[in-house]
């Protein structure tokens, strides 16, 4: 049977995102006429990610968690942009899928596994009446990833097709700055999450004095691999997970993944898990370092519009600021540079534009400019702060704002 034949009119299809996306699977899917009124949902990620499901049919409509850069060509009145935290879009998936569409391969073991991206599979697998998955044999899924029961896979399709790698970033001189201040704020047995990007990556090389550093989060890149095959993340003192890196996707290299495959201690995990407050509550000393596009002198982080439009989503971020404040000893660090646009535009503003998290979830302001510490600060003082480690050609213009 062709996989096609599997789907029906007006079902609602969870595609699998960021790196393990089925994009051979997919490709199989547009070479045929499509049930009418189906329903798409994924959460994309920028870089990875270039699918407009609205193009699959007349009548196909696609519920989007983040924006990217290639759905603004997407049909307005079949998009639609949903706002929500990655620990809620599990339940969602969950509560919201008749057919699930994944990529698989096989482990060093030659067991089937999901590929390198769990975030929300197995909710869609624990809903979905029907699962389409490709078969691709380009890599060796990580040995962390989950097992997959082979009997529950209704179509296949099999490939052999090159993951899309995600190339190291490019340090310039703010994120050299913004990274040794990170770094700085890092101590012994700390348990760390970063996203991707210039800064994360300057984190990350900068860190390589600590000791027996914890691991939990949404994501592990090639720097994360490096700090643990250096035995700088070890897990040793996390309170569960002892000795266990958890995360939800691999981005990176192909060298990444092919360090993933022999390394179980890299555990994959939902977002049910990686996200999770009640989990993450339990480690102490739990940092969570997430960037934004703009932060105003009240602390409150806008992380996802610019200049009226929807550039990205509400993702996890506030999910693990929030964690990090239950977690004992934990801080939530929004770390970025103080201009954008060339240096035109302070990131520093009066009031933010839309207002992603609240200014009880932030701890500390990190730029190339300084700390701005904001966790016990009153109002006054954390605005000072704020305007201290913005850009100093904006700070005169902020200080007329003063709450």
């Amino acid at each position: 049977m062709n996989v096609v034949d599997h789907l029906k009119p007006g079902q609602r299809l969870f595609v699998a995102g960021s790196s393990n996306e089925p994009t051979g699977l997919l490709a199989h899917l547009k070479q045929h006429t499509l049930p009418e009124g189906l329903h798409f949902v994924q959460f994309p990620l920028a870089g990875y990610n270039r699918e407009d499901f609205t193009g699959y049919g007349p009548d196909a409509r696609f519920t989007t968690f983040f924006m990217t850069p290639h759905l603004k060509s997407a049909d307005p009145a079949r998009l639609r942009f949903l706002p929500m935290q990655m620990r809620r879009v599990y339940d969602y998936v969950a509560a919201h899928t008749d057919v699930a569409l994944l990529q698989v391969a096989r482990g060093a073991d030659g067991r089937l596994r999901l590929g390198p991206n769990v975030d929300f599979a197995e909710a869609a697998l624990d809903s979905a009446s029907v699962v389409l998955a490709e078969l691709n044999t380009s890599f060796v899924a990580p040995a962390g990833c989950p097992l997959v029961d082979e009997s529950r896979i209704d179509g296949l399709v099999e490939t052999d097709r090159p993951l899309a790698a995600l190339p190291a970033a490019g340090e310039d001189a703010a994120a050299e700055a913004i990274g040794a201040l990170v770094a700085a704020e890092i101590r012994d047995g700390d348990c760390i999450q970063t996203g991707i990007g210039a800064i994360p990556a300057a984190i990350l090389a900068r860190l390589g004095d600590k000791n027996d550093l914890g691991m939990h989060g949404g994501l592990i890149d090639d720097g994360g691999l490096a700090l643990i095959e250096r035995g700088v993340i070890t897990g040793a003192n996390k309170e569960i997970d002892t000795g266990r890196h958890v995360t939800g996707m691999a981005l990176g290299t192909p060298a990444l993944l092919d360090g993933l495959a022999g390394r179980p201690e890299v555990q994959f995990r939902g977002a049910n898990y990686t996200h999770e407050i009640s989990v993450i509550g339990r480690l102490s000393s739990f940092v969570s370092v997430n960037s934004a596009v703009e932060v105003d002198l009240y602390g409150q982080v806008n992380a996802e519009m610019a200049g009226g439009r929807q550039i990205s989503g509400t993702g996890g971020s506030v999910d693990f600021m929030r964690a990090a404040r239950v977690s004992p000893g934990g801080r939530s660090i929004v770390a970025m540079t103080a201009t954008a646009r060339g240096g035109s535009v302070s990131r520093i503003v009066p009031r933010v534009e839309l207002v992603t998290a609240l200014r009880t979830d932030v701890d500390l302001v990190i730029t190339e400019h300084g700390v701005a510490r904001l966790r016990d600060a009153a109002v006054a003082e954390r605005a000072a702060a704020l305007i201290e480690v913005a850009a100093p050609e904006f700070r005169d213009e902020l200080r007329r704002h003063l709450p």
